[in-house]
């Protein structure tokens, strides 16, 4: 299972800082979101974080903005069902730009595959403050039921479980058949960001997929 932070912000910390600290504690997947914010004060992060995840050999991918991710040759974006198309996405980016897309249900897991993602951003698997407009709460069955329709379908993509996961739902998540899981607040909200990030990539090594 691969971890994935998304970047957030409370009182004590920034985004960029929440990037940083997600790196340093062995995360090796960043994607910078900032809802709500100006394309300058994305562009303005984005470029502070580019070389620093290339530093840590992490890949560097924005939420929604196609655009700055040409511009800023970031490793790619991630598309919200609300965002731009996935193949309008992929005709501006090209073939070799990482998009990813944002499913709630099997159909729109479908849709995102046929349209050329590169992974499945899957959930809510619980409530979760970080995100508004939330979409149903999936749980693991939600999981399974979601990756046995895309198995039966032939379909093989990544599918990354998002969505109010903490490490104590690591275990049961890796049942379902998921590549990976998406944090950001169990991360930044914790007393040491840093070292909550080592103890859930620990969680993930020690009890490997079956």
């Amino acid at each position: 299972m691969q971890l994935q932070f998304i970047t957030h912000f409370n009182e004590r910390y920034s985004y960029a800082d929440s990037a940083v600290m997600a790196l340093e504690g062995g995360c090796r997947w960043i994607q910078l979101r900032m809802k709500d914010a100006s394309d300058e004060q994305i562009e303005q992060v984005a470029s502070l974080l580019k070389p620093i995840c290339s530093e840590y050999g992490a890949t560097f991918l924005l939420d929604d903005n196609v655009a700055l991710v040409k511009k800023l040759d970031l490793d790619g974006v991630h598309l919200g069902m609300n965002d731009m198309p996935i193949d309008k996405a992929r005709s501006i980016l090209g073939p070799d730009k990482i998009i990813g897309g944002t499913a709630n249900t099997s159909e729109q897991a479908i849709y995102h595959i046929r349209a050329g993602v590169n992974y499945l951003g899957v959930g809510p698997f619980r409530f979760t403050t970080t995100k508004k407009n939330l979409s149903p709460v999936l749980g693991t069955d939600g999981y399974k039921e979601i990756i046995a329709r895309l198995k039966s379908e032939g379909y093989d993509v990544p599918v990354v479980a998002i969505g109010g996961i903490e490490p104590d739902d690591i275990a049961d998540i890796r049942s379902t058949g998921v590549s990976g899981i998406a944090l950001s607040g169990s991360i930044l909200n914790a007393a040491d960001p840093v070292e909550k990030t080592k103890t859930i990539i620990s969680i993930m090594n020690n009890n490997k997929p079956i």
